[in-house]
């Protein structure tokens, strides 16, 4: 198929591009940015006046539910709300049932996913066998599989030599090791950030001291193994402290944040919100601004959706007994925006920083070809209005987790068409 988009805004910030060009697409690639390649008759033209071309979103924490829960969410449900979204290419945690600790299992997930013919799947290992914390998975028989890195997911490693034994193998072979840092210890049984507001709700608190001691042990190892290690979900400022320092002495380390994090402090559970019941919990206002300017100076490298689609019997519960989690494939565009429009700089192009940091900077993390439309890449693009405005609503969104603090919300940005390898997978 090959397919003329036209009178676009072509933000590419992986080539610096940011001009009103035309794009082409022929055989799931990208032909030509700007002038037409030699012959070229498009079989589908889509006109994009007023809209932004971009490429295809890089989603580094998405729970696709499958295998294990798919009565909370379907491979084919939440590919759809990825389409919707922009989404082109998604990581997958582990922590699904049974784990990803055998390469059967990453094969047949990554096939199921390729059968739909929508988003690229790149699922993360187990890190130990069932997430117990105890033997290390074979990695190398996982990343031959298909996984891109190895994880925990929430289950946090109680035994510090086995975290060692870990990073020194994920060394030896160079794999990236995804952690989320808490202590196991310090954050057990807390359900809100540590303050005046859990205090007055009577819930029981994680403090940041949980991500600040488990941040110094895995420098630590970091600088003992020189193992390469991707921080998943920073949350506080003493956190984002701790990685401006490590990444100026020239530790290996990247990290994300969830996007509902840099919009919403502790103040919004409200009344026992249990659709703010997310994990790490939501922290202080200081914690909120800490990240949306370490964003801004490259500190925090990728906003990612921390997609985690939970059904109605385990979120329409008191806070304490819900389960944490909130949908994000089809707001993680919306909320990028909304940070670099109220945070950047005018003169600092927020549109381009915006993008970024859900296309080239995630793809870079991961090591993929992806988030860029350069001349002879897969053709994974997203066309959408930057001034539309939507409300975010359970009846609007795609997928199976109906469960977002945002519901109610009236959001600007919205995909308009998703491209996957040169096919139209998604129109609205």
């Amino acid at each position: 198929m090959k397919i003329h988009i036209k009178n676009g805004r072509v933000i590419d910030p992986a080539n610096g591009i940011d001009a009103q060009q035309d794009v082409y697409i022929v055989a799931g690639k990208i032909a030509a940015v700007g002038k037409a390649p030699e012959g070229f008759a498009a079989s589908r033209t889509i006109d994009a006046s007023g809209m932004v071309v971009a490429p295809g979103l890089v989603d580094l924490s998405a729970r696709l539910r499958e295998p294990g829960y798919e009565y909370k969410a379907t491979l084919e449900s939440e590919m759809q709300a990825a389409m919707q979204g922009g989404v082109t290419s998604l990581v997958c945690p582990p922590d699904t049932e049974p784990v990803l600790d055998e390469p059967g299992l990453v094969e047949m997930l990554k096939h199921r996913a390729k059968s739909l013919n929508q988003a690229h799947v790149y699922p993360l290992g187990a890190l130990t066998a069932d997430l117990k914390g105890e033997a290390l998975t074979e990695m190398a028989e996982l990343t031959e599989a298909g996984c891109i890195g190895f994880s925990q997911a929430d289950s946090p490693i109680f035994d510090t030599t086995v975290l060692m034994r870990a990073m020194q193998y994920a060394k030896t072979f160079g794999y990236t090791v995804w952690l989320r840092p808490q202590d196991p210890h310090l954050g057990s049984g807390g359900i809100a950030h540590s303050g005046a507001v859990a205090s007055r709700l009577g819930l029981p608190g994680v403090p940041v001291m949980a991500e600040t001691v488990a941040l110094h042990t895995i420098f630590e190892l970091v600088r003992a193994t020189g193992a390469r290690v991707h921080l998943c979900r920073i949350s506080s400022a003493a956190g984002i402290e701790l990685v401006r320092a490590a990444k100026k002495e020239g530790l290996p380390v990247t990290c994300d944040v969830g996007a509902h994090h840099v919009h919403l402090i502790d103040v919004d559970i409200g009344f026992f919100d249990s659709n703010a019941r997310v994990t790490p919990p939501f922290r202080a206002q200081r914690d909120r601004d800490a990240i949306r300017q370490g964003l801004l100076d490259g500190t925090i490298d990728v906003i990612c959706s921390d997609h985690t689609p939970v059904d109605d019997d385990e979120k329409l519960l008191p806070f304490g007994e819900a389960s944490p989690g909130a949908t994000g494939l089809e707001l993680l565009l919306s909320l990028a925006l909304k940070w670099a429009d109220e945070y950047v700089d005018k003169s600092q192009q927020p549109l381009s920083k915006a993008v970024a940091k859900v296309t080239c900077d995630p793809a870079r993390v991961v090591g993929l070809a992806s988030g860029r439309l350069s001349i002879g890449s897969v053709a994974d693009v997203c066309v959408f209005d930057p001034a539309a405005r939507w409300k975010v609503e359970a009846k609007t969104l795609a997928s199976q987790g109906k469960h977002t603090p945002f519901l109610g919300y009236e959001l600007l940005g919205q995909v308009r068409a998703t491209i996957v390898s040169g096919h139209i997978a998604f129109e609205r």
